[in-house]
């Protein structure tokens, strides 16, 4: 059970040198003192597997797509990449289109409010030229077409409209003059006679049947939900993922993973349930979930104890226990009241290959071999200067604030964000200190602060490694004060590119290297 694939981190040409990233493009943008509506905040931002669509979801329950448009001077960008012919302009992306998702409901059994904020976008296998994806709330998961449509018109009547001929009226509009008619054509004055006086052939005989011509003149993009899977889940949704058979994909609340057919709407099969028999005993709970990019039968799933369970679909219907357990254990001496607060695992990544698993915690993203369970292979330092503030942290609830981690698609750098709308992007390879700290603005390398990495022991063949990020005592580059009350918690890596989009309130940044 390798993954498949080569490793991403080790490689004995060297790290590659750090990235230097430049502003891209923004949507959404503030003015200086605009005030954010609150469901205008992006909560979920995804790339397609091509790279070529983006898709963004809001506290609103609105799904917003972008297309790419640089790629249309160049239609054959695929083969000129295999052929190491890179591509001078960096990605463009334009909006396409918008749809409601979701709205909010009310469940009066448990009278509870339902949000439409959309959690969670996975795209689905394009077909016919038609865009699918999958989005959630808390309780709801809609599946959606998007497909360009053409508008037709009718554009001439391709008659004479002076003539009247069977009792038909010959004209687009009946004139004042014009005598009443009954269905079919047929005058109230007088019977239905070929013969009649006022009946005119044409010169090449009875004319033919007149019809109007109709013809697309434009396209619209028209969204239509075509399945809504729900009422599987009494507790809030967390995650979604698809599997790589195409046909089949799981959604996860805080207890229960169930397992869906894409074709299925009212019929779906728990396979992970860690709800005690008495609550009581509640001790974790499940913070995400991803399906293997490539094994159908394998997929991982996070807990609130900073744990991550490996589990194989084949060895029974309800996967209560895991295949492979990690973990990293706690240091002695180092457990305090927020030890298990701040080790909680808001999210997991697959690499592209399998072989990787990255996690993120609320100080720390982590990179995992599922081959080796000892522990993490990398630890990178996210925001270690909020350590001594981890009681006010709390007290304002930010403590437990979700950050999202995504990786490059060739597996050499990962990124997570942070507050003041900062993020960071590590270099993952053995031996390389690059270690980013970015700002979502025009100016991304404002904040730049440079920091020596800090090797740490080694672990069979590949090195352990923590790396620091900015140790700054609350401030940046510029003096000032950092902001934790604007934070960076959704981003997204292209998956061919080095290029990332990430949300900052109700604006989307794009940033190239």
């Amino acid at each position: 059970m390798n993954g498949g694939g080569d490793a991403e981190v080790a490689s004995p040409a060297g790290p590659p040198q750090s990235l230097e990233w430049k502003f891209s493009q923004v949507f959404g943008e503030r003015t200086a003192g605009e005030e954010v509506q609150e469901v205008d905040i992006i909560s979920a931002i995804e790339f397609d597997k091509t790279g070529d669509h983006l898709a963004t979801g809001d506290r609103g329950g609105r799904v917003v797509l972008f297309e790419r448009t640089d790629t249309r001077h160049h239609g054959f960008r695929r083969d000129l990449e295999r052929m190491d012919n890179p591509i001078s302009r960096h990605p463009e992306f334009r909006y396409k289109t918008e749809f409601q998702s979701h709205e909010p409901e009310f469940d009066y059994l448990k009278s509870l409010e339902i949000e439409e904020k959309i959690n969670k976008i996975r795209w689905c296998q394009t077909a016919n030229s038609a865009l699918f994806l999958l989005s959630t709330n808390d309780k709801t998961i809609k599946f959606w077409k998007v497909q360009e449509k053409k508008v037709k018109k009718i554009c001439e009547m391709n008659v004479d409209p002076s003539r009247v001929g069977n009792g038909n009226v010959a004209s687009s509009s009946v004139t004042a003059g014009v005598k009443p008619y009954l269905a079919n054509g047929v005058c109230p004055e007088r019977s239905y006679n070929y013969l009649s006086n006022d009946f005119a052939f044409s010169p090449g005989g009875i004319p033919s049947l007149h019809l109007p011509v109709v013809a697309s003149h434009e396209t619209s993009l028209v969204a239509k939900c075509r399945r809504i899977y729900a009422h599987a889940h009494d507790y809030h949704i967390n995650s979604i993922s698809n599997n790589s058979d195409g046909e089949t994909f799981i959604s996860a609340d805080d207890l229960r993973i169930n397992l869906w057919n894409l074709e299925i709407s009212n019929q779906s099969f728990n396979i992970v349930d860690v709800k005690p028999a008495n609550m009581e005993d509640l001790t974790e709970v499940i913070t995400s979930a991803e399906f293997h990019p490539t094994h159908c039968n394998m997929l991982a799933y996070s807990s609130s104890k900073g744990s991550i369970r490996l589990i194989d679909l084949r060895q029974s219907a309800l996967c209560d226990n895991h295949t492979k357990l990690f973990e990293e254990q706690e240091a002695p001496g180092s457990r305090s009241f927020f030890t298990e607060i701040i080790a909680s695992i808001s999210d997991i990544k697959f690499g592209k290959n399998g072989r990787y698993i990255l996690s993120r915690d609320y100080m720390t993203l982590k990179l995992w071999d599922i081959n080796m369970d000892a522990g993490p292979v990398a630890t990178f330092q996210v925001h270690e200067y909020l350590r001594p503030k981890l009681c006010d942290l709390y007290e304002n609830d930010s403590i437990f604030d979700k950050f999202e981690c995504c990786l490059s698609g060739d597996g050499l750098r990962v990124a997570t964000g942070s507050y003041s709308n900062l993020f960071r992007v590590f270099g993952v390879m053995s031996g390389s200190t690059e270690a980013s700290t970015l700002e979502a603005s025009k100016n991304p390398m404002r904040r730049q602060v440079q920091t020596p990495s800090r090797p740490s022991r080694s672990l069979s063949s590949l090195t352990r490694v923590v790396r620091r990020g900015a140790d700054s005592p609350g401030v940046d580059t510029n003096g000032n004060a950092f902001d934790f009350t604007t934070k960076l918690l959704h981003l997204a890596w292209h998956p061919t590119e080095n290029s990332i989009a990430c949300a900052a309130a109700n604006s989307l940044y794009m940033y190239y290297a």
